[in-house]
């Protein structure tokens, strides 16, 4: 059993928080709790960021945190601005949202089913693999 220090444990605590925080978006989107969504979107993209080995999801986080952005930001700075996000966000902006936080889940389970090989290709099989 590996440590809580080890780097195993770490890998998976923060593919764990990456996973749940993106997952939770489109939930609190969807139920119109959209304020309450900045909390896992700055985790996601925070851990994204901070570990290598989630290096493939970066780019998907970075969508959904701009997705996220900008009706927050329209919402802020907008002269009669509703009571909540969820009541002044456009529905387009939301599915928006939903898109972007379903292809960064998508992303994350798809890039953790590949495993990668030593010599850098990702092959399931490496009996597979072409003869060189």
């Amino acid at each position: 059993m590996p440590s809580p220090a080890s780097p195993h444990t770490r890998r998976n605590r923060a593919d764990r928080t990456a996973v749940i925080s993106i997952w939770a978006v489109p939930v609190l989107v969807i139920g119109q709790f959209a304020m309450l969504a900045i909390v896992p979107v700055v985790l996601a993209l925070t851990v994204s960021l901070r570990h290598a080995h989630l290096r493939g999801l970066r780019r998907w986080t970075v969508a959904l945190a701009s997705a996220y952005a900008t009706p927050l930001i329209l919402w802020a700075v907008g002269p009669d601005r509703a009571p909540s996000l969820s009541k002044d966000m456009h529905p387009v902006f939301a599915a928006l949202i939903v898109v972007a936080a379903l292809a960064a889940g998508t992303a994350f389970h798809l890039g953790r089913r590949r495993p990668r090989t030593p010599d850098g290709s990702s092959s399931e099989r490496p009996d597979l693999r072409a003869a060189r």
